[in-house]
């Protein structure tokens, strides 16, 4: 059940399941680095590659969290100097820094896209241990930005529709 004003449909579905995705990465990062450290700490030996996955799983959860953050308008708003400005006033503010955010997210989102097939075409791997192919992150990356964009594009609508 949705709080009154909470986004919903399509666009609030992707961001909510790209961050529960985000999440799950998250405390895989969390349990390789632990087991790694006991493993070190036990056997002399830590997780092979351990370093190389955390680089991976972080980032890739960071991006996961991006588009529902987004969503639920849970960044960093600087509205000292606008507080006393009208409301619908602050709505038009509001919608310009989400339309620029939207386009910047979308931007990045071509641009990883285009660099995971490139890095597939190359065959582009981890510098370390373990040697894996890096493009499938770079397009989930992708996948996270554009939800992030859309997220974005989302709150322009409804903040220029006055329901912000």
């Amino acid at each position: 059940m949705t709080q009154p004003g909470t986004p919903a449909g399509p666009i609030a579905r992707i961001a909510t399941g790209i961050a529960i995705g985000g999440g799950l990465v998250l405390l895989a990062v969390a349990f390789t680095v632990t087991a790694s450290v006991l493993m070190r700490w036990l056997l002399g030996q830590p997780i092979r590659g351990d370093v190389e996955l955390v680089q991976l799983g972080g980032g890739l959860a960071v991006l996961g969290f991006l588009a529902y953050g987004t969503l639920m308008r849970a960044n960093i708003f600087v509205d000292s100097f606008t507080t006393w400005l009208p409301r619908r006033v602050n709505q038009a503010i509001d919608a310009f820094w989400n339309l620029a955010w939207g386009v910047v997210a979308l931007v990045l989102a071509e641009r990883m896209a285009v660099g995971g097939l490139e890095a597939l075409r190359n065959g582009t791997v981890t510098i370390g241990l373990l040697a894996a192919p890096i493009w499938w992150a770079i397009l989930m990356g992708a996948v996270g930005f554009a939800a992030t964009g859309l997220a974005a594009l989302y709150w322009v609508w409804r903040l220029a529709r006055g329901r912000g």
